[in-house]
């Protein structure tokens, strides 16, 4: 029997605002990786990455097995501009895709976050829904009913390396007690459902301002999304794309504001929060 697997791995945005590298939450955009048994090694992909071993897909299945004898077939509607957790979802598909064919049980978010560099966006992908990750672990919960988001998607990219340069070795004492206080408040706004709690909390003082002159216009955007009528929005994980938080009710009138506020520079998708972690498709 030919072996294969096809595993869907949800996009993300971490930081949520103040959780910096410890929150974050699935979005309903899709990565699908069918990984089949041929008896040798190619990867097929219309998408702008690696064919070759450098892939991520790859590089992680090769974390738990040999890629030799298999073929890796790889389509996403994740734009790859930045910020909604194309790479945490690569590594996911490919580390499931091994643990499942080859039966292993692997500490999945532990060899995850190791490759992907820290937990928030491969948490999300692999558990659905919001999480709060400390210690080595992942806690999942419910979003909210009524709770949708808009991602502001910048043509131009900006290099998650770049971004990570970008941030101070240290921080002030009370910027540091800001964003605690705010990363609490949102995760009570969102376990809740209190819409005025939530948009307290979604303001930050350590990553957002420190790193706006590499995606201005992004920058500036959040900072107006009250303006244009959302519940308020976030630089989604390193930048440049904007997640803009709203109450359904609001969403279609924010997407129209931005229409005006985008043109020539990016495009806007609607991606509901997604409940769906990562998992193997039934064979």
């Amino acid at each position: 029997m030919i072996r294969k697997r096809v595993v869907r791995v949800p996009a993300s945005s971490a930081n949520l605002g103040p959780g910096f590298d410890c929150m974050a939450a699935a979005l309903a955009l899709e990565l699908e990786l069918e990984v089949q048994e041929t008896g040798s090694f190619a990867v097929e992909t219309e998408l702008a990455v690696a064919r070759d071993r450098q892939n991520l897909c790859v590089r992680a299945f090769e974390r738990l097995h040999p890629a030799d004898a298999f073929t890796f077939t790889i389509s996403s509607s994740i734009p790859l501009s930045g910020g909604l957790g194309s790479s945490a979802a690569a590594i996911v598909a490919g580390l499931m895709a091994a643990d499942h064919l080859f039966e292993l049980d692997a500490d999945l978010l532990g060899v995850a976050s190791e490759l992907e560099g820290h937990p928030d966006n491969v948490a999300a992908a692999l558990c659905g829904g919001f999480v709060v990750c400390a210690d080595g672990r992942a806690v999942r919960f419910e979003p909210p009913t009524g709770l949708e988001a808009l991602a502001v998607v910048p043509e131009q990219a900006v290099r998650t390396r770049a971004a990570r340069a970008a941030l101070p070795a240290q921080v002030p004492m009370q910027d540091a007690v800001f964003n605690v206080a705010h990363a609490a408040m949102l995760t009570l706004g969102l376990a809740k459902g209190d819409w005025d709690l939530l948009a307290r909390g979604l303001h930050d003082r350590l990553h957002q301002r420190q790193r706006a002159d590499l995606f201005p216009r992004s920058f500036e955007l959040a900072c107006r999304a009250r303006e244009l009528g959302a519940l308020g929005a976030t630089i989604s994980g390193a930048g440049p794309t904007v997640l803009m938080w709203c109450f359904y009710e609001q969403t279609g009138a924010v997407a129209e504001a931005l229409s005006a506020e985008i043109e020539g520079w990016a495009s806007v998708l609607r991606v509901p929060f997604e409940t769906q972690g990562a998992y193997v498709d039934a064979l």
